[in-house]
């Protein structure tokens, strides 16, 4: 598979994005079943990159090419667009696969036209699969942006970067969980201490730093993220 890159003259140094996303949470922060999540990795559409063993594990830059996935392989009839083949989202996973951890850097952003062309942007380089380069078509459709707020049937998947207002995910930081921004105060951990039946004015006297819409906004996205691993019957 060839592939045309399109490089900056400012790329970004490479980080290690210290993620490993277990499948119920890695499914329910792309945005699609955790069923899908298990046959991709099955049949070797995407295999999770950082444990493929029993206990599979998924990083933040594989939360992005299940995305792209996602995206491309779903029919588009508000854009008139029709699915991306997998032959041709194949060629377009070979550009993630060569950016891996770059793709965690700044927003990827995907562009399609109406015969399956697709140009990918992300890690401050452009890249072509070279099948879909044959006409000047490519910009009919996008950018669609993989990083903001994810949507399909029974599913909404968050921003993979501003979750919420004052809720933040940075790559390598905290395993790349949401958290609440400028802290190291994760919002799952909020959410456990609710469960465990704490009140809102007891987990602010036990971080006095955060304010309750901080409280809040954590507790209505994991309250999200749970929805995505059960949606409604169709």
């Amino acid at each position: 598979m060839k592939l045309i890159r399109i490089e900056s003259d400012q790329r970004p140094e490479k980080r290690p994005l210290l993620a490993a996303y277990d499948a119920p949470r890695a499914a329910s922060l792309a945005g699609i079943p955790r069923s899908t999540l298990y046959y991709w990795a099955r049949v070797g559409i995407w295999v999770p990159t950082v444990s493929r063993s029993r206990q599979m594990r998924w990083s933040y830059s594989d939360l992005l090419a299940i995305r792209l996935i996602d995206w491309l392989r779903r029919d588009k009839p508000d854009l008139e667009i029709p699915h991306t083949s997998m032959g041709r989202i194949r060629y377009a996973l070979v550009a993630v696969e060569e950016l891996g951890e770059e793709l965690g850097t700044e927003r990827v952003m995907v562009w399609v036209d109406r015969g399956g062309g697709i140009v990918l942007r992300a890690g401050g380089e452009t890249f072509v699969p070279v099948p879909a380069l044959r006409d000047q078509r490519m910009l009919d459709v996008g950018p669609v942006d993989l990083v903001a707020a994810f949507s399909r049937p029974d599913i909404e998947a968050p921003d993979l970067a501003e979750p919420r207002p004052t809720l933040r995910i940075v790559p390598g930081k905290l395993a790349s969980e949401p958290h609440v921004a400028h802290t190291r105060v994760s919002t799952r951990n909020l959410a456990a201490l609710s469960r465990r039946g704490l009140s809102g004015e007891a987990i602010l006297a036990l971080y006095p730093s955060l304010t309750s819409r901080n409280v809040e906004e954590a507790l209505a996205l994991e309250a999200q993220l749970e929805r995505n691993l059960h949606p409604a019957a169709a």
